[in-house]
């Protein structure tokens, strides 16, 4: 048996608090915070990714393994700042205006936590200027953005022109997703790409990183 077997299954049943017993034993056996992450979180997620991209589970089951995921995150993450880690990327995520909804941006935002991003999550009803200046003052190389409704996606459109007045057209990456979302709009108001669910949007994040 993998000695990261049982942590793969907690989080993927979304334990919470087996996740963090494990996480600690795992350190007290003298396991680096970083093989933790690659071995045990980010390949749950990747397990639960796939399962969803096929069809084999649902937001739920997406949900509670990203928060498992995200508990045994608290434990490693002052662990690896001491360590000096440096992150994949760093990726500034938001709903956009005029949009509430968050279950889908927060499952990202989680799992691109869970395969070793920083993460600056700016929440919900985001306007474009916000966006910006999340960009300007952290550095960061992916804008993510998501809507759920139809109404928003004009906020997308919206915050992809505040990019190029801004000058970071091109030198940022940005990702969208949310039901509404197509490859077409993506290509129509100049996203690099459009994710149809979680896992996409993280193996995308993780290509535009390497």
């Amino acid at each position: 048996m993998s000695e990261y077997e049982g942590l793969l299954k907690m989080i993927q049943q979304g334990n919470f608090m087996k996740t963090q017993n494990l996480v600690k034993a795992l350190l007290n056996q003298g396991k680096s915070p970083d093989e933790i992450i690659q071995k045990g979180i980010v390949v749950a997620l990747d397990i639960v990714g796939r399962q969803f991209s096929a069809g084999e589970c649902y937001i739920p089951e997406m949900l509670v393994a990203a928060r498992a995921s995200q508990k045994g995150l608290d434990i490693l993450s002052p662990l690896l700042g001491k360590m000096r880690f440096k992150p994949k990327g760093e990726v500034v995520i938001g709903t956009v205006r005029g949009d509430l909804h968050e279950i889908g941006k927060n499952i990202v935002a989680m799992m691109l936590k869970g395969s070793g991003f920083r993460v600056i999550d700016l929440g919900f009803d985001i306007p474009p200027e916000k966006f910006v200046k999340a960009l300007k003052i952290e550095n960061a190389q992916i804008l993510a953005m998501s809507c759920l409704l139809t109404t928003t996606m004009k906020s997308m459109e919206n915050t992809m022109d505040a990019l190029r007045e801004a000058g970071l057209y091109g030198k940022v990456k940005v990702m969208i997703g949310g039901p509404p979302t197509t490859d077409d709009f993506a290509k129509e108001i100049g996203a690099d790409f459009r994710g149809k669910d979680a896992y996409e949007g993280v193996e995308q994040a993780k290509r535009f990183a390497s």
